[in-house]
């Protein structure tokens, strides 16, 4: 149960001529005049009675038994209903020819803060009177699509397809949106990864965006194929006077699943270089700190042959002996610099 009691965020009677909202319910748990059953009995009937009018319903985060009664009133079909109340149900399509079923989305929201995807859901059941919107998740508020359709008398005489169409055109607008972000981070850590300073870990930075680019390619991914038949004329159940619109929302969808293959390819190669640059780097620091160690052993040897506390040492008791021996070192280790210099150690 919801705890502010907001289950239904809309409800209402549509049709080319007018909108009919329904007053907001706000009591589920006793029988009455005040329960939602009822008022939905009521639109219902109301709808039948009324040619060309729909009703379109919109539930938010409801409880399963919340969910069964409105599938009962609607009479949704059970495999349908569970795939809406589960909110990690993968994205799908299953509208027959005659424009009923369910499409079940992801709605996705970008972090600029911290480039992250949220995600969300949203199932649209459509039948031949009704349209039943269920949400999951802070993302992908609907009061801008309704607003879009309660001015659009236009839309509304597609009936409930009209509601379908709007929730996929804002829904996929949305990932074309985050695409452009994500897009415009890959190109910020490419620049990084082959900058001369790096700063910071951009390992895992590049993982973590794989990461968010993941969550795109599960949102896009499953809707491929219906997005290729939109675009080639091959849904019977879109109205002749919306096909130009779900072809466009079809362009959408594969526009952002090649965006996000893009991204997903460029990740792919950006860690493997990352990976391989930095490996080159601790092997440049390796040869560098071996040069080091090889300059050093050449005074380090002669300091401790000479401090052996022998008599019969050769120029141990020359009055040039210690000049000399401190002349042999400084000259042996700026000819090895020389020659590590000149070989790229250091």
């Amino acid at each position: 149960m919801q705890q502010n009691g907001r289950v239904i965020r809309g409800m209402g009677l549509y049709s080319r001529d007018e909108v009919v909202p329904v007053p907001e319910v706000r009591n589920w748990e006793n029988p009455g005049d005040t329960h939602p059953r009822p008022k939905l009995e009521e639109l219902k009937e109301r709808c039948l009675a009324t040619e060309e009018s729909f009703v379109w319903l919109g539930l938010f985060e409801p409880t399963r038994a919340e969910l069964d009664m409105v599938a009962d009133v609607f009479e949704l079909p059970k495999l349908l209903v569970e795939d809406a109340s589960n909110p990690e149900q993968r994205p799908k399509f299953e509208v027959t020819p005659e424009g009923t079923g369910l499409a079940l989305l992801k709605t996705l929201d970008y972090v600029e803060s911290t480039s992250d995807v949220l995600t969300g859901q949203l199932a649209v059941f459509v039948g031949p009177w009704f349209a039943v919107t269920v949400r999951f998740g802070q993302i992908g508020d609907l009061r801008g699509i309704r607003a879009r359709l309660e001015g659009d008398a236009d839309l509304r005489q597609y009936g409930p397809i009209a509601v379908l169409y709007a929730v996929l055109d804002q829904t996929v607008d949305g990932y074309l949106a985050i695409t452009d972000e994500i897009s415009d981070d890959v190109e910020q850590l490419e620049a990084q990864v082959f900058s001369e300073e790096q700063v910071g870990p951009t390992t895992t930075s590049i993982y973590r965006l794989k990461r968010e680019n993941v969550e795109m390619r599960r949102a896009v991914g499953p809707l491929v194929m219906w997005a290729h038949a939109a675009v080639g004329k091959e849904i019977s159940w879109v109205p002749p006077g919306l096909r130009s619109h779900f072809r466009d929302v079809g362009e959408h969808v594969l526009r952002a699943s090649d965006a996000v293959e893009a991204a997903d390819n460029l990740l792919m190669t950006m860690l493997m270089a990352s990976t391989s640059l930095q490996d080159l780097q601790q092997n440049r620091d390796m040869r560098k700190i071996s040069a080091w160690v090889a300059i050093a052993a050449v005074p380090t040897a002669l300091a401790a042959i000479y401090g052996m506390n022998f008599d019969n040492m050769p120029e141990l008791h020359w009055s040039f002996g210690y000049p000399v021996a401190l002349g042999l070192m400084g000259t042996a280790c700026l000819l090895l610099y020389r020659a590590f210099k000149r070989s790229g150690w250091l």
